[in-house]
């Protein structure tokens, strides 16, 4: 593991577990390098996986504010699969694999997973932080790109399993986020805690070659997470 890295997951779990208290400021830059014997950009490297994160806000002329971990990060430019995600968070977190089948790709799934014919894999699995079922994940894969998938993996990691196993290089999505008011399915299915908005996310996720293989709706009770992305300025 990289020095920037390690020193993330120290500062990280420090916040994680208090220690660090929210609406607080991080030491600078100048007493990080000192602490950690490592250089500027080492530290900046570190700093900036905590942004990307949700776990500060760089304040100019004050420094990294750590932010409240109340509601849970998920970045937003980044291609991570939920079983990567549990890792950064606190609580304790389940899958639950509601749906799981394969089936013909209808003219929806056709047109929105880029295929003349063929089958899809239709899944649904609602995840639930301490006990709370906040997260409706349902997925569309391309069972002609994707093949061989067990409720086994989807109970799992999919994207472990398209890695490692089938041995494919997952590349880069398009995503879209709505708010949308949730079904009475999802009311059922999640503990909506008196809302009845849903963040939807749709994903579109491509191999190396370009290969569209997924498509994902995600929707996300909207008390519970925060969606982060880090974004540069360009002067067109």
């Amino acid at each position: 593991m990289a020095k920037y890295q390690k020193i993330y997951h120290e500062l990280s779990t420090r916040i994680k577990n208090g220690e660090i208290r929210s609406h607080t400021y991080l030491p600078s830059e100048n007493e990080l390098m000192k602490q950690y014997g490592v250089s500027r950009d080492t530290v900046r490297k570190a700093l900036d996986l905590l942004l990307n994160y949700g776990y500060i806000q760089k304040n100019k002329g004050k420094g990294s504010l750590v932010l409240d971990l109340n509601r849970i990060s998920f970045p937003i430019s980044g291609i991570t699969s939920f079983s990567e995600m549990v890792k950064t968070m606190h609580g304790e977190i389940k899958t639950i694999v509601h749906v799981f089948y394969e089936q013909e790709a209808d003219e929806e799934l056709k047109q929105q997973l880029h295929m003349e014919k063929g089958k899809v894999y239709h899944i649904e699995r609602i995840r639930s932080i301490d006990d709370e079922k906040v997260i409706l994940d349902i997925d569309y894969l391309n069972g002609e790109v994707i093949k061989g998938l067990t409720l086994e993996h989807a109970q799992n990691s999919l994207y472990k399993y398209i890695e490692n196993e089938l041995g494919l290089k997952i590349s880069f999505a398009r995503k879209e986020i709505t708010v949308e008011k949730a079904s009475k399915e999802e009311m059922e299915l999640l503990d909506m805690a008196g809302y009845d908005l849903l963040v939807c996310v749709k994903s579109y996720t491509y191999l190396e070659d370009a290969t569209l293989f997924q498509y994902t709706i995600s929707k996300h009770r909207p008390d519970k997470f925060r969606f982060v992305d880090f974004a540069r300025r360009m002067e067109l």
